[in-house]
């Protein structure tokens, strides 16, 4: 393996109790920790000391599985915060870390999604990131409108939204350059007005005037964030990502991932490089691996069989599993659904590798499609190793299977390894926005690359 010169990347993937299934029953978890502002601030505090360079919240516009007899034994990690509200809150105690926000387009509007995080982003110092998606439950269609199933969007037709959902935010903010303040008070002068641009679009999904009544960023814009995997979400990630949280089980798996990703946005006229393509991962180590392994197995023996199969039924969208034996295997030909594609293929490709249903659920269990890995320190940094300097990565966004106790381990045991293998700034990583964090370019308005471009002809 060849070292890459610049550092691997670390986000960190907060979610309430932890990432495992049944993290909320373990004996050191705090239950109701998704409802508790100090738990998040504590988190926050020690990402930060630690060195990430992202946190990152997930979201839900739903409560899902309500009729389920499942619900009460699975609820407990689904409450919590509005993540832009949460945000802001870790915005006032921390001043360095990243923060990627998840907002989905199939149930805002334009306007209101770029209002909110360009003020986070103001009110961050330039630290925000939003991560684009669309609403593949069926629960959430009928808290905005949906009577039922049938009245949510079809996938092309969310991603169709979806990328003029973009185009709409991106020219919002572009409404302000980055100079356009005077405040020249013995003039009495505000601002340029010249530098103000309408985003005056007329589409098919969106009319919207503007301008945005928030100031440009001090990172020009927040950083571009997307999960899909979907042939519609690499297209939409090569176009416009600028970081992708990707779901893989194999080295090989990843590697074409990212080089699909990256030589897609090279004949689109992107530089590859200003794309981060960051896998999930859990992580259960502890010194040994023996030990290591008693931490993941004691999670496992956690899990209630209806819940693993409830959580299995889920990822695949909502087919019902409840008819086939726990140890038999999973059928290839499943209904097709209106949800996660991409979701959906890696856990047939699972279950193609001979997992029965009990098998599949207990796999998935840790980190929901991500990957997982149960070892010493040794052991995890030579698999994250492998990944980044074999370009199946650029760095990781870390799930922990339980909080605090996984963030702590991830913190005491893996981050010394990676930085003695000189993967991770011995001292940090620098920077003050997350663009500079992550090694990306500070976006030109375009209306100043004109004039730049007129005054070279």
């Amino acid at each position: 393996m060849t070292q890459r010169k610049e550092p691997l990347k670390l986000g960190l993937f907060l979610r309430a109790t932890g990432h495992h299934i049944a993290a909320w029953r373990d004996s050191g978890s705090r239950a109701d920790a998704g409802i508790r502002l100090d738990h998040f601030i504590d988190l926050a505090r020690k990402a930060e000391a630690a060195g990430f360079d992202t946190l990152f919240l997930a979201d839900s516009v739903s409560v899902r599985g309500i009729d389920a007899p499942t619900f009460d034994r699975v609820i407990a990690p689904s409450l919590s915060f509005e993540p832009l509200t949460l945000l802001s809150a870790l915005a006032a105690v921390t001043s360095r870390i990243g923060l990627v926000a998840t907002a989905s387009t199939s149930y805002s509007e334009p306007f209101n999604l770029a209002r909110q995080f360009a003020s986070l982003d103001q009110i961050s110092g330039g630290r925000v990131g939003w991560n684009l998606v669309t609403s593949s439950d069926p629960d959430a269609a009928k808290n905005f409108g949906g009577a039922s199933e049938g009245n949510q969007a079809a996938h092309a037709d969310r991603y169709s939204r979806a990328r003029e959902f973009h185009q709409v935010v991106d020219k919002l903010w572009d409404s302000w350059e980055d100079d356009t303040l005077l405040v020249d008070k013995e003039k009495g002068v505000f601002l340029d007005r010249t530098k103000l641009h309408l985003a005056d679009h007329h589409g098919e999904h969106f009319h919207v005037r503007g301008p945005l009544n928030v100031l440009r960023s001090p990172q020009g814009k927040p950083v571009l964030v997307q999960a899909g995997a979907s042939e519609e979400g690499r297209a939409l990630a090569a176009a416009t990502a600028e970081a992708i949280f990707a779901a893989h089980q194999s080295l090989a798996d990843a590697q074409a991932f990212y080089s699909d990703i990256k030589s897609r946005a090279a004949v689109l006229g992107r530089k590859p490089e200003h794309i981060k393509i960051l896998p999930g991962v859990t992580i259960f180590t502890a010194p040994t691996s023996a030990e290591a392994h008693a931490k993941h197995q004691r999670l496992q023996d956690l899990i209630h069989p209806q819940v693993g199969l409830s959580l299995l039924s889920g990822l695949l969208g909502g087919v019902d599993l409840s008819h086939l034996p726990l140890d038999g295997p999973l059928p290839q030909d499943l209904p097709a659904t209106n949800a996660s594609k991409s979701r959906q293929q890696l856990i047939l490709q699972l279950a193609a590798e001979g997992l029965s249903i009990r098998e599949l659920y207990l796999r998935l269990a840790g980190a929901r499609g991500h990957w997982t890995l149960v070892g010493s320190p040794e052991e995890v940094v030579d698999q994250l190793q492998a990944w980044f300097e074999g370009y199946g990565a650029d760095g990781f966004n870390i799930l922990p299977p339980t909080y605090p106790e996984g963030l702590n381990d991830f913190i005491a045991l893996i981050l010394p390894e990676l930085k003695r293998r000189a993967l991770v700034p011995a001292q940090g990583p620098t920077g003050k926005t997350l663009r500079e964090r992550l090694g990306l370019p500070h976006p030109a308005h375009p209306a100043a690359l004109l004039r730049q471009a007129t005054l070279a002809v």
